[in-house]
């Protein structure tokens, strides 16, 4: 891991939005209006998925995905001009946010002006055709490393575009499919100009890693990642916390990967827990929609140590995965658990939760106990994930706790409390 990183980004909490889907308007003087209410959400960086111009050729959709780019230096039209968008980065500053935009330097589209001007930079399959590593990515075409550096400076020196126009951060679309080599020289570069650059990592499921490597192809695993960035998204937890939602493993299980992380990665690790993204849709839906477990996963997503990730729509409980590749609204007209949000996000920004010693208890029952020590001070989270009934024993001194989501009390008798549906953070 980058020996830069600073335990405090832990305290971050990422807002993710697609512009096109965002608003009606889909632009980005739209969305400029909608800051104040993300950054009262409790929000430190909003983060942009790819907001270059989008390929037309082999394109899915009425409106293509935005993750096949034709030109990484532009701006897609449909959300305004550059003027635009430095308009964006400026109040977003102003707000007190940092703002992070997606780079997708594992392919471009078809019609790239990449592809046009050095196709030597491209990968070719045994039939001499631009080609990707996976079958069903067919709107894309991959980017070769391994053929011409002259690939790595055009894509660095793009990087040092965006930055020197005020961007703070980059998340790395399959980061685990690029050269570590090239992951250095670009965070020694970007440092160069903005010291506190955050790199974000969509590191791949671990399953995916084995499946490339024995397809032949080069691909890093979470380790590997770490020497790099700040922080990488959860996916080697993610299995076992879907597998828990469908019924295929334990919460037990889940806890037990959880507790895993701490003794794999460097010691100023940073996980970025999300309960849902573009990828995999919204997480309401994946609890029949229940309130209690949802207010209970989205603190224990908060809890967990590391930072945290909204995606837009996710605090008025859309239940709609939003269509990458068309127009298709974000509906803000569902249940609004905004105030929640901000009172855990904020809760969270403690040095505590950043640089205290993390504990995790693993039992039979469907509910998280975890505490956070330092400096004298343990902050205890209790989430009942399974809305368990009955009493818990739990390792605490007999007495009145208040939980601080709440303000409610709660009593423990002879180590052992009642289980509430509401989740409990206090003070011991």
């Amino acid at each position: 891991m980058s020996i830069m990183t600073k335990k405090d980004l832990r305290q971050l909490m990422l807002y993710q939005v697609y512009v096109r889907n965002h608003t009606e308007e889909g632009t980005f003087k739209a969305l400029e209006k909608d800051l104040n209410r993300i950054k009262e959400l409790g929000t430190d960086v909003l983060y942009l998925i790819p907001i270059h111009e989008i390929g037309q050729k082999q394109k899915k959709g009425e409106l293509g995905c935005p993750y096949s780019i034709k030109d990484f230096r532009s701006i897609n039209p449909e959300y305004g001009t550059l003027e635009d968008f430095i308009s964006l980065i400026k109040s977003t500053h102003k707000s007190g946010m940092k703002i992070m935009i997606d780079v997708v330097y594992n392919h471009t589209s078809h019609d790239s002006v990449l592809i046009e001007q050095h196709p030597e930079y491209f990968y070719k399959n045994e039939q001499g055709k631009f080609s990707n590593r996976v079958g069903d990515w067919w709107d894309i075409t991959d980017l070769d490393y391994t053929k011409d550096k002259g690939l790595w400076e055009e894509l660095i020196s793009t990087l040092e575009y965006w930055t020197k126009l005020g961007v703070d951060g980059f998340r790395w679309d399959v980061a685990s499919l690029l050269p570590l080599g090239f992951l250095e020289m670009a965070h020694e570069r970007l440092v160069e100009i903005n010291p506190d650059i955050i790199f974000l990592s969509e590191s791949v499921h671990g399953g995916f890693v084995s499946f490339l490597r024995n397809q032949g192809f080069d691909c890093l695993s979470e380790s590997e990642i770490y020497q790099v960035f700040d922080m990488s998204y959860d996916y080697d937890l993610h299995p076992y916390f879907e597998g828990y939602l469908k019924g295929e493993n334990t919460f037990k299980r889940f806890l037990e990967e959880l507790k895993r992380q701490d003794e794999v990665y460097p010691d100023n690790y940073i996980k970025m827990r999300n309960l849902e993204n573009h990828d995999f849709g919204r997480f309401a839906p994946m609890v029949d929609n229940n309130l209690d477990k949802i207010y209970n996963w989205t603190a224990l997503a908060f809890f967990s140590k590391g930072s945290t990730m909204i995606y837009a729509g996710q605090e008025f409980l859309d239940k709609n995965k939003p269509s990458l590749f068309d127009k298709d609204l974000v509906n803000w007209d569902g249940i609004d658990i905004s105030p929640f949000i901000a009172k855990v996000a904020n809760l969270v920004k403690q040095d505590i939760f950043s640089h205290g010693n993390h504990f995790i208890r693993t039992t039979d029952k469907d509910v998280y106990v975890g505490s956070y020590q330092y400096k004298g001070e343990e902050i205890v989270g209790i989430f009942n994930v399974g809305l368990e009934e009955g009493t818990f024993h739990i390792d605490i001194e007999d007495g009145t706790y208040e939980n601080l989501l709440d303000k409610t009390t709660f009593t423990v008798k002879k180590g052992m409390m009642d289980l509430i549906n509401n989740p409990i953070i206090f003070r011991r």
